[in-house]
């Protein structure tokens, strides 16, 4: 199978004892990474600095470590480390989720098979504190074309769980920063560009959430992100007025209207099934 590299990144807020778990979840798959790069977004915490090098002394040239003198955003930190992913195949995780072992493998046989396939992602389950009480899926189309109809309304991918071709990336323009949005952003550039997507239907990624990741998905200057990119989307034809001007309202009443509790109800009521349900 072809070789593929791990992108990742880190900053002062990232937890050491989650950053382990995730790290050893990469290098124990059954198909391991030739490279894994991992971005240092901005100052880290001595523990895990040290805990970066240990890896990297333990694992000869297998870690590329890139450290950014300021906090950029993930989108400028992805674009700085895809620079150094020296394999066409880049998987991509964020440092507090957990890849089941069959993760990279299953994803490196399918673009292998599929060359027409350029980024190809999964199912995940969500966690709060341990992984073996994953309890939420959160699920997404399968297709190429049930993909680019449900990115209209909402990101088609978990990003955490993409693996992608390096050339598709870059001819998309690569990672570029857009608040809190980086990653839809990024897929639909790359649909404007003419890539092929496709959704794995297991859940490949075990994702740590809680209620934090709600409160960020509040507020006015979240919605306005949001709204801004379904601008883009609009002056692009990726959709039509009337569905900007529904993206819109759904976004405003869900994230500027609704509480915190509320919208956490909502997410998990209508973003999610119960994995007794799959």
């Amino acid at each position: 199978m072809s070789d593929y590299t791990f992108l990742t990144s880190c900053y002062i807020k990232s937890d050491i004892e989650e950053f382990e778990l995730a790290m050893l979840s990469m290098l124990n798959q059954t198909l391991p990474p030739e490279q894994i790069v991992v971005v240092c977004d901005g100052e880290i915490s001595e523990g895990l600095s040290n805990l970066i090098n240990s890896f990297a002394e333990n694992n000869e040239n297998l870690f590329t470590i890139v450290r950014l003198e300021k906090n950029q955003g993930l989108g400028i930190a992805l674009r700085e480390g895809t620079s150094y992913c020296r394999n066409d195949i880049i998987v991509r995780m964020d440092m507090d989720d957990i890849c089941i072992s069959e993760r990279c493998e299953k994803q490196i046989k399918y673009l292998d098979e599929h060359s027409d396939i350029d980024v190809v992602g999964s199912n995940i389950e969500e966690f709060i504190e341990n992984e073996d009480c994953c309890e939420d899926i959160r699920a997404v189309p399968e297709t190429h074309e049930e993909i680019c109809k449900y990115m209209k309304l909402r990101t088609p991918f978990n990003h955490m769980t993409v693996a992608m071709r390096k050339s598709a990336l870059e001819k998309a323009g690569g990672y570029e920063h857009w608040w809190l949005h980086e990653d839809l952003y990024l897929w639909v550039r790359m649909y404007l560009a003419g890539c092929k997507f496709y959704n794995i239907q297991e859940n490949l990624v075990h994702v740590r959430v809680g209620k934090a990741m709600c409160a960020r998905r509040g507020g006015y200057k979240y919605y306005k992100s949001e709204k801004g990119l379904y601008k883009f989307m609009y002056k692009n034809k990726v959709i039509s007025w009337g569905e900007f001007h529904k993206a819109k309202l759904i976004r405003f009443v869900v994230h500027v209207l609704m509480p915190n509790g509320l919208r956490q109800w909502f997410y998990k009521r209508f973003a999610r099934r119960k994995k007794s349900e799959n």
